[in-house]
């Protein structure tokens, strides 16, 4: 204690003697400016007479710009005032900024309209140009248009940062005609546009989604001479892969890298490397990563978490677990956010037992969140191991400092419905919403629904949703679905009513579930009414809604009617999928148009919409039931020269056209065949062969 008290009087008697000038010198080695305002008061307590510079005071209030330190600019300010320390006008500028970055405008008005009493000092261009620029930080552009009518009346000429200001103010308005013809005046009157007057409109522009615009400007720039920064380069090639427009990004890129003045920073490369995730370009994304490194590019926390969460979505657990491994290599300490990504990552990919060992990591770094939490129980649901999903919940309600959500509670009604204990949720239920109330959420609701309809308890899940105060489209589409699938129609149209009359109104997907019901009960005028009713609503009719639409159709034998609707999809410029043209294909070859299905089919190759094994087998199935075995057994070969896996599907049918023109022999060569690929024939492919060996036997 007594060490304790001889220290304090030391440093008292040591800051007694401190001049300014050294003060100065000692807040300036302070690098937390919470030291240095710390270090800056201890002078005020030990020599409440002490005066200060204004060289001191302009130093500890540009410190006070953090947002956690600026509420402590306002007894600074109190302070030259009481010292009446004449001040320059660089030192009220550092507390009309510290004000406008933390969106306090009025606060640096304030400051502005006493600059002379605080300052002693009048405000210059400058001053005025940095309360403008507070107003629009804060966003209050019509307190900025009134300042800038009283700029105006002190006749004050513009400088070009007066300008940048003006041309922010009409980017925020998403005035963007007006924001050129800033540019262009500014050009008039002399004062040359700098890089952030051109950047800015980019930034306008690209904000808004107007990339080609915002490329025009930037050729502009370029043909004025004026030399665009890596920032300016980075907001361009930021909105460019947002967009999903990769070609655009990259050419903004090659651009950026011939330029020699010019270098792409680690801000480029998380920027492309994030946007080449989005766009599903994860080889790419994978380039800019060992590119990063070829150039000694400093990877930061940004540039991993980014990968690893693209290779994750993109199924490469592998891939991301290597760039996890390089990240601790390198000693950059993952957050929690790169833990939940890799922690989804490995449940969706099966991989329990790395789950269980990132989950224990997770624990010793104290990297768990409530989201942690919800990832797992749900990643183990998704596996089928119920008990120990059960476990990590009850861990969860032992932690301190974590409440379940709505969120939580829907992972765990999901998983329960999921794995078939519908009975054992509803217990769960009827225990935790004695003491919490109603804590379900849409998506948890409308799994009890969507189980209680496949086990056939309509009337209950009628129940549950008028537990529901305010149930959404999700959860009545799920029942008028059950109502659907059970084909109890007129109760399906009673729910869709109750639906209309309530705060959500019926989608695209709740008419498509109801044209679905109707055209399988082949009660086609009433499919049409729903379409018609659909579309005067304004909702629009989707692929889906065509495709269902189409299938019963042609399970009607109204091949006209289909083919019109199919050219009718074409002319609105919907691009069918391939699930469209399977239907077409399938109905063409149902009614005998095999020549047609087989043209069509040909052509999804030419296109971006390749045929799938569905497609094939269709295919495949109406050459044979044509009598053409040649065209069929070629059908064959295009699947396995696509890379495409036959199924027993595949092989049925093949066995089915070959035995129907006595090719036995073929046919037990195909049989051979899938036994080599480990394809168990069913008991058609078995009745299939019997027939054949049988109507073979007796024409002998």
């Amino acid at each position: 204690m007594k060490s304790a008290n001889f220290q304090l009087t030391s440093n008292a008697r040591f800051l007694n003697h401190l001049s300014p000038k050294q003060l100065l010198q000692l807040l300036k080695a302070e690098k937390d400016s919470r030291s240095a305002l710390d270090l800056f008061d201890s002078i005020s307590r030990h020599h409440p007479k002490y005066i200060y510079s204004s060289d001191v005071f302009h130093h500890i209030l540009r410190r006070l710009i953090e947002p956690n330190l600026v509420s402590h600019v306002a007894r600074i300010l109190d302070l030259i005032r009481t010292q009446t320390c004449k001040c320059s006008e660089d030192v009220a500028l550092s507390v009309i900024k510290a004000y406008s970055k933390n969106s306090m405008p009025d606060q640096a008005l304030d400051v502005f309209q006493k600059m002379n009493e605080f300052f002693g000092c009048e405000p210059g261009i400058r001053s005025y140009n940095c309360v403008l620029n507070a107003f629009v930080v804060g966003n209050r552009l019509d307190k900025a248009n009134l300042f800038l009518r009283y700029y105006r009346t002190k006749g004050l000429l513009p400088n070009v940062e007066t300008y940048n200001v003006l041309i922010k103010i009409s980017c925020k308005k998403k005035q963007f005609d007006e924001a050129e013809e800033l540019l262009k005046r500014m050009w008039i009157d002399g004062l040359n546009p700098d890089v952030l007057s051109y950047s800015t409109l980019v930034n306008g522009l690209v904000k808004n989604g107007r990339i080609l615009k915002a490329l025009k400007v930037f050729d502009e720039m370029l043909e004025k001479g004026v030399a665009p920064d890596i920032v300016c380069y980075n907001i361009l090639i930021d909105g460019c892969l947002k967009c999903g427009d990769y070609t655009q990004a990259e050419d903004v890129w090659k651009r950026l890298i011939r330029d020699p003045s010019l270098c792409p920073n680690v801000v480029t490369y998380n920027i492309m490397i994030s946007g080449l995730c989005k766009c599903k370009k994860y080889d790419e994304s994978l380039e800019f990563w060992e590119r990063m490194k070829r150039n000694d590019v400093q990877l930061d926390l940004l540039t991993y978490s980014s990968l690893i969460h693209g290779l994750c979505e993109y199924g490469n657990i592998d891939g991301a677990s290597r760039v996890y491994k390089e990240m601790i290599d390198n000693g950059c300490c993952p957050d929690v956010v790169v833990y939940n990504t890799l922690l989804n990552g490995y449940c969706q990919a099966g991989k329990l037992s790395d789950c269980f060992e990132l989950w224990e990591l997770m624990d010793r770094k104290g990297c768990r969140n409530l989201i942690s939490f919800n990832i797992f129980i749900r990643g183990l649901f998704d596996n089928g191991k119920v008990e120990e999903a059960i476990s990590v919940w009850k861990d969860l309600l032992l932690q301190k400092g974590f409440v379940p959500d709505s969120m939580t509670y829907a992972v765990l009604v999901n998983g329960f419905c999921k794995n078939g204990y519908l009975s054992r949720v509803l217990c769960f239920l009827e225990e935790t919403t004695k003491d919490k109330g109603d804590i379900l959420n849409a998506s948890a609701y409308s799994s009890i629904i969507k189980a209680l309809c496949q086990e056939g308890k309509l009337y209950e899940a009628v129940i549950m949703l008028g537990k529901m105060n305010k149930p959404d489209s999700h959860v009545y589409n799920a029942l008028i679905n059950g109502f659907v699938r059970a084909s109890k129609l007129k109760d399906a149209i009673a729910i869709f009513k109750q639906m209309t009359a309530s705060d959500s109104p019926p989608t695209t997907v709740t008419y498509n579930i109801l044209i679905n019901g109707f055209c399988k009960k082949e009660r086609f005028d009433e499919a049409y009414h729903f379409v018609k009713e659909m579309l005067e609503k304004g909702l629009k009719a989707d692929m889906i809604t065509y495709s269902l639409l189409m299938n019963g159709l042609f399970a009607n034998k109204k091949l006209d009617m289909a083919l019109n609707l199919w050219v009718h999809v074409i002319s609105t410029g919907i691009k069918p999928d391939v699930k469209m043209y399977n239907i077409l294909i399938h109905g063409l070859c149902s009614n005998g148009k095999v020549e047609n299905a087989l043209c069509l089919y040909f052509k999804m190759g030419r296109s971006s919409c390749p045929p799938n094994l569905v497609t094939h087998n269709t295919v495949m199935e109406g050459l044979y039931k044509l009598g053409d075995c040649q065209k069929a057994l070629i059908i064959w070969s295009r699947i396995l020269e696509q890379g495409l896996q036959p199924d027993i599907i595949s092989y049925n049918i093949s066995l089915k056209g070959l035995c129907s023109f006595n090719r036995i022999s073929e046919a037990l060569m195909f049989l051979d065949d899938a036994l080599t690929r480990e394809i168990s024939p069913s008991v058609v492919t078995w009745n299939i062969l019997v027939r054949a060996v049988t109507c073979k036997t007796l024409q002998n």
